[in-house]
């Protein structure tokens, strides 16, 4: 997920050039701009949980659907964006509205859970121990059939490639209990799919 899916659709200006975001004190200030008008504001807090979003709804909703229902999460928040009382938790608020807009898709939808073989959505983050192509869909269905918390945690590590820090700041979980997601996941992740000769590894971070 890149800020070049934003562009394509109209709804958020390039922010090319502009300065990484670092931290909250940066979000609240993003938020501030963003509510007097400002769409590059807007644009720059899409390209910081972008992947968050699309992480959190890959989590609990068909792939097909993903994309289109990120835009769906960031539209809410740019039309409730008077509602969020603390600009500083923009990405804990931002997570609940993309939950929010999951169990709205199944209201609407009867449940998906076919995962089509090579997606691209896995395939460049994940993998597995073999040459098997159906490795990363195999991961991810696994991944989808874990308590709520590993799964969501973990398709932020794996799929999305988020650190543990980023997953921390931009959810608004505390650091401990990432680190307790991931180990508890990652050994459920690896029981579960040790039958197949599958060991996910997350993509290495940057040193």
């Amino acid at each position: 997920m890149d800020s070049s899916s934003a562009e394509r659709i109209g709804l958020f200006p390039s922010s090319a050039g502009c300065r990484p975001v670092t931290d909250l004190s940066d979000d609240a200030a993003l938020v501030n701009s963003a509510r007097d008008g400002d769409r590059s504001a807007f644009g720059r807090l899409y390209e910081r949980y972008a992947r968050m979003v699309h992480g959190v709804l890959l989590a609990k909703v068909p792939i097909a659907a993903v994309d289109d229902l990120v835009q769906d999460v960031f539209v809410r928040a740019l039309r409730h964006l008077s509602s969020l009382r603390q600009n500083e938790s923009f990405g804990p608020w931002l997570r609940t509205i993309a939950r929010n807009l999951a169990n709205d898709y199944y209201r609407r939808s009867p449940p998906e859970y076919q995962i089509p073989d090579n997606t691209p959505d896995t395939e460049p983050v994940l993998e597995s121990a073999g040459a098997d192509p159906e490795g990363p869909a195999a991961i991810l269905d696994a991944i989808r059939n874990l308590p709520d918390a590993y799964r969501e945690t973990l398709i932020l590590r794996l799929v999305e490639g988020m650190t543990g820090p980023e997953i921390a700041e931009r959810t608004g979980l505390t650091h401990g209990s990432v680190r307790v997601n991931l180990h508890r996941g990652m050994q459920q992740l690896r029981e579960s799919l040790a039958p197949h000769g599958i060991n996910p590894r997350p993509k290495q971070e940057p040193r």
